[in-house]
């Protein structure tokens, strides 16, 4: 017999996103994909692409109040503003014109795909009303870029990341003036764009119906803990993602399977669980968010360090991303001593695999400084206890629950989210509103 090559999951999986591309989008392709793999000159079918300027607005007649900031009903997390954006997909047609519309249930039959096959991936990102007057968002591009990846990976179609992002600022600039005024700087929406397979045929196959939907929920400040955060560190058989998986992915299936090791970590006293993998008890995530350590090498140079994204087990978080793009720029390790103007020892960037033995280790020589999670929803939140194996490791955070390079960071970061400093990641949406 002649000898062949494997073939893994991992391979057939980015053969089919690839082929979904050329497929469902394929202006995102000639003759490539976004991420560079060649999509051998498939010419697409007539479908109709995702368009945001074909939107049909219609505006609502009923506006709801507007919450006051963590007020018990935004802490429930249920409330959002007066409209959302929806858009259909068939396989027949393509995308249909988006709407703007009221703010309302959706219609879905008991047979659809996404509430039997988990055919669902969602983004999460935040409108934020900045302290010199203007909404901005967060680098909103990335977002928009990882839910193509996202929606690819399980079978749905494609899209123009670009046209997603301007329904979603269009949806911003209608209900942020009256969501997020001007007399509440600092202040911020939850933006929620979801796809999901919608097409009513039961059976295990790709979707040929999908809806997408953005809505803006109010949200609750997570970040300030002034104790810090406590991480139980999961147990042996517990995995939340595995290599060939699609742990890199923000689809839903991620999420589900861990939420009762959620409730059994809050019930014990804990925040969240931190996520390891292997019999190296490797590092991962914790909870829904990316995961920091910062401790000082054995050869005497501090460090920050995180897990890599090769293995394709951790989401590339776009507050992951942020971080260490920024650290890099500015507290990037000279030739010693302090950093002006920040009082701290410069850093080197870490991106590597690493097991909890060496946070163990790090905690018992003296050496680990601090650790913190960073994603959307929680931001940047310092970290004061991880329990594994019935061993508690601590760390010192400050009244505000940081460490003093997580702080250092949070306030940068927060900076250009909320308009303090001018900088390229700040979006800038323009006010529209509910016309007169």
């Amino acid at each position: 017999m002649a000898p062949h090559a494997e073939t893994t999951s991992s391979e057939l999986a980015l053969e089919g996103m690839v082929h979904n591309i050329e497929k469902t989008a394929s202006s995102l392709t000639n003759g490539h994909t976004s991420n560079g793999v060649v999509a051998n000159g498939f010419k697409s079918p007539t479908l109709v692409e995702l368009d945001a300027s074909l939107l049909e607005i219609t505006y609502t007649t009923n506006p709801r109040p507007v919450p006051a900031p963590n007020c018990a009903e935004v802490k429930a997390q249920k409330t959002c503003t007066d409209h959302m954006v929806t858009c259909v997909w068939t396989s027949s047609y393509g995308w249909h014109a988006p709407q703007l519309r009221p703010y309302g249930p959706l219609t879905l039959m008991p047979t659809a795909s996404c509430l039997h096959y988990a055919t669902e991936c969602f983004e999460g990102m935040k409108l934020y009303r900045g302290y010199d007057g203007a909404l901005r968002l967060f680098r909103p591009n990335l977002n928009a870029n990882r839910m193509l990846l996202s929606a690819t990976r399980i079978a749905l179609p494609a899209f123009n990341p670009s046209q997603l992002l301007s329904l979603i600022v269009k949806l911003c600039a209608t209900d942020g003036p009256k969501w997020l005024p001007p007399s509440r700087p600092g202040s911020f929406l939850y933006i929620r764009p979801t796809l999901i397979a919608s097409d009513s045929a039961l059976g295990v196959q790709k979707p040929s119906e999908a809806t997408l939907f953005i809505i803006l929920s109010c949200f609750p400040t997570l970040d300030q803990k002034p104790a810090g955060m406590r991480l139980l560190a999961s147990r042996e058989d517990m995995v939340r993602a595995w290599p060939g998986g699609f742990g890199y992915a923000k689809v839903g299936a991620n999420y589900g399977p861990t939420l009762i090791c959620q409730a059994d970590a809050r019930q014990r006293g804990f925040d969240q669980i931190l996520w390891l993998f292997g019999e190296g008890a490797e590092v991962t995530e914790a909870g829904a968010s990316n995961f920091f350590v910062v401790w000082r090498s054995k050869e005497g140079r501090v460090e920050v360090v995180t897990a890599p994204l090769e293995g394709r087990i951790i989401l590339d978080g776009v507050t992951r991303r942020s971080v260490l793009q920024i650290v890099r720029e500015r507290l990037a390790a000279g030739s010693g001593g302090l950093l002006g103007g920040t009082g701290l020892e410069g850093v080197r960037v870490v991106e590597r695999t690493y097991g909890i033995c060496e946070i163990v280790e790090a905690s018992r020589e003296g050496r680990l400084l601090e650790a913190f999670v960073c994603g959307t929803a929680f931001f940047v939140c310092g970290v004061s206890e991880i329990e594994w194996k019935g061993e508690s490791i601590r760390m010192p955070v400050g009244s505000d629950g940081c460490g003093d390079y997580s702080r250092l960071i949070k306030g940068w970061l927060k900076g250009i989210m909320y308009g303090k400093e001018r900088h390229e990641w700040g979006y800038i949406v323009e006010e529209e509103g509910i016309p007169a």
